[in-house]
């Protein structure tokens, strides 16, 4: 970021948002936002509750299934799509509808096949991530040069050394891209599916401070949601950074 011909960092943006948000607190304009200030301090008051420590648990466990379900279910479609043109024809416009509905209409029907649980928030997160990681995977696929196929069979490898040690590899700067979108999304697919299947963890966190109007703890709690899907995100997009030299030979 530049101003006034100065390159300031990303995070003093963070800085200037943080100063509005504390000064528009202050005067009380707008009731939902309290004093960033305020915010701060319900926050350090919540990290040290049990209360929060144990929905903590209970989301995090829910996000790592389901991530983990996510990502390889997705990668394995992904490929499928990109290397098998009748799986992409068969596949194509159902992932692309799944990628692009309001999923959080079908959890009410995950509920009911699932039931009020851990299984149906872990269903709900894999159904929020693993259609981009599919989409990117297939993008991924579909761009790697024919000739490192070719150098494949003209070497001998076999069918798994052709997709482990090669498609995967050329393919992973577009699947870290999915993964670093789906995990985002998986997050907002934690928190839906506590509020709407049974309210419990977060998600009954959120409704409690909602209905009570604790709106520092209300926004405590979502500040500490954005920074884990940031962090996370920004730790992709590192990783993202150091592959992408296998982009380079696909050209």
């Amino acid at each position: 970021m530049t101003i006034l011909g100065v390159h300031v960092p990303a995070a003093f943006s963070l800085l200037i948002w943080a100063l509005i948000w504390e000064i528009v607190g202050q005067m009380e304009v707008v009731f939902i936002f309290p004093p960033f200030s305020g915010v701060l301090i319900a926050l350090w008051q919540m990290i040290q509750e049990p209360f929060f420590h144990r929905a903590a648990i209970i989301s995090l466990k829910a996000f790592s299934y389901g991530m983990a379900i996510a990502v390889s279910g997705g990668v394995a479609l992904g490929v499928l799509m990109g290397r098998v043109p009748a799986a992409d024809k068969l596949l194509g416009m159902w992932v692309n509808i799944f990628a692009s509905a309001p999923l959080s209409s079908l959890v009410p029907v995950i509920m009911l096949l699932f039931g009020l649980g851990q299984t149906t928030i872990i269903v709900t997160v894999v159904l929020f991530a693993i259609w981009i990681i599919t989409l990117d995977t297939r993008a991924g696929i579909m761009h790697v040069s024919p000739s490192l196929t070719e150098m494949a069979d003209s070497f001998g490898a076999r069918r798994w050394q052709l997709y482990t040690k090669i498609l995967l590899f050329a393919a992973l700067p577009e699947i870290l891209a999915g993964i670093r979108m789906g995990l985002i999304r998986a997050v907002k697919g934690v928190v839906i599916g506590q509020l709407l299947v049974s309210v419990i963890a977060f998600g009954r966190l959120f409704a409690i401070y909602s209905r009570n109007f604790h709106l520092e703890e209300f926004w405590a709690l979502a500040l500490i949601l954005f920074a884990f899907a940031l962090g996370l995100s920004a730790l992709i997009g590192i990783l993202e950074q150091k592959v992408e030299y296998y982009a380079g030979v696909r050209g």
